[in-house]
């Protein structure tokens, strides 16, 4: 089985979407992950449903396939990152928040992307542990049911630092319908797991899968080869699970050498991948 490779356009955040999308297709990616932004598919713009057709046409020409990302810093408040989250002390940002994942379903529902991907947040200091477990849940909860009505696959990411920041903290969740977005690189950052056997023991959870380089114990996404990560054995553990979905590469520091850092991640995996059946 072949693996199929997407890169995430939060690594090509200084291009136009277009033009992120014309590199990406050029240099032999079968998708891409679509991190929704202000100049990448602005999910807040008066014409967002509009674009998100226009934007299913030229992937559909292109062709390319898509998983949908909702990671960007500033979108929803331009002076506080990632900020409102799903455990946000403020009943309306938490709505917000929801509501933005909820957009982002109807976007995924339009492009027919595979899944849609996104985390807990982090709690701000001084708020209780178990209310911000019961405001994720009650979030998680809308998000899945409306993602099922529509029939798109919710992901959630376990992210270093956040409140859901390993697989088991994922897994302690026991949320019907809310599959795993998997990102190998953070295994190395918690120490939890080896990557590849996280791809082993979580198979039948994988809504998305993410891959890049890391350095053990340090949250920052490198180019292959510059981290500590076992690169053909995750891909040959997803080979062996016979993962079909799209495998994400997220090189967001990479944004200023899109032109050259597209192309390169793919040649590195081909080579990896050169003596795979």
């Amino acid at each position: 089985m072949s693996l199929r490779f997407a890169y995430n356009t939060n690594g090509a955040a200084n291009h136009r979407l277009d033009d992120a999308l014309a590199l990406i297709a050029e240099a032999g990616y079968d998708g891409v992950a679509l991190t929704l932004d202000i100049h990448h598919l602005d999910p807040f713009a008066p014409d967002w449903a509009h674009e998100a057709e226009r934007v299913r046409g030229r992937l559909f020409a292109l062709g390319l396939g898509s998983v949908i990302e909702t990671g960007a810093r500033f979108l929803l408040d331009p002076r506080a990152k990632h900020e409102p989250t799903l455990v946000t002390a403020d009943a309306e940002g938490r709505a917000r928040r929801v509501a933005f994942l909820q957009r982002a379903v109807d976007i995924a529902q339009i492009l027919g992307s595979e899944a849609v991907s996104f985390w807990a947040g982090v709690p701000k200091p001084g708020v209780d542990a178990a209310a911000a477990r019961d405001w994720l849940r009650e979030g998680l909860e809308q998000v899945v049911a409306y993602a099922a009505e529509r029939g798109v696959v919710p992901a959630l990411e376990p992210e270093p630092g956040m409140l859901i920041e390993t697989l088991d903290d994922y897994a302690a969740l026991g949320l019907d319908g809310l599959s795993l977005a998997l990102d190998t690189g953070h295994c190395l950052v918690t120490g939890e797991r080896d990557p590849a056997a996280a791809v082993r023991e979580f198979a039948p959870r994988l809504g998305t899968v993410a891959i890049e380089d890391m350095a053990r114990g340090v949250h920052v996404h490198l180019p292959f080869g510059e981290g500590d990560m076992d690169l053909p054995g995750v891909l040959d553990a997803l080979d062996a699970i016979g993962f079909q979905k799209l495998v994400c590469v997220e090189l967001s520091r990479e944004s200023h050498r899109a032109d050259r850092m597209i192309p390169d991640a793919l040649a590195f995996l081909r080579h990896c991948r050169a003596g795979a059946p």
